[in-house]
């Protein structure tokens, strides 16, 4: 499975921005998504997961209630909209998928990894 993430960039503080992945070359339809972000100098956390047939999904205190995961298996394409952006929204995200069939919120549960997309918010 090949994960290629996109749609990070420049916003403004209060903003709203939404990341999409696309996954190609296996069955990632099947498999769970999340999303994680890695902060300048710090370490790589999970923000949003959405089980394989987006019945469950699982937020971060970070980003509960002002962000939306959600799948197109039609498009085999996975997409994270944050609103509300804040200065310490600035990362580098990357989407990632795992063969669970729970609701996998470990960083050692996921197999398969994007490049990452980076997102910065102006204050």
């Amino acid at each position: 499975v090949q994960l290629q993430a996109s749609g990070g960039g420049l916003v403004q503080a209060g903003g709203s921005l939404r990341l999409s992945c696309v996954a190609s070359g296996g069955t990632a339809n099947s498999h769970a998504m999340g999303w994680f972000r890695q902060p300048p100098g710090q370490d790589r956390e999970v923000v949003a997961v959405i089980t394989w047939n987006g019945g469950r999904t699982w937020y971060s205190d970070s980003v509960e209630g002002r962000s939306t995961i959600s799948r197109d298996n039609a498009k085999n394409t996975v997409y994270l909209q944050i609103n509300g952006l804040k200065a310490e929204d600035t990362a580098v995200y990357y989407c990632a998928a795992s063969p669970s069939r729970a609701v996998p919120v470990f960083i050692n549960e996921y197999r398969y990894w994007g490049q990452g997309t980076l997102v910065t918010v102006s204050s």
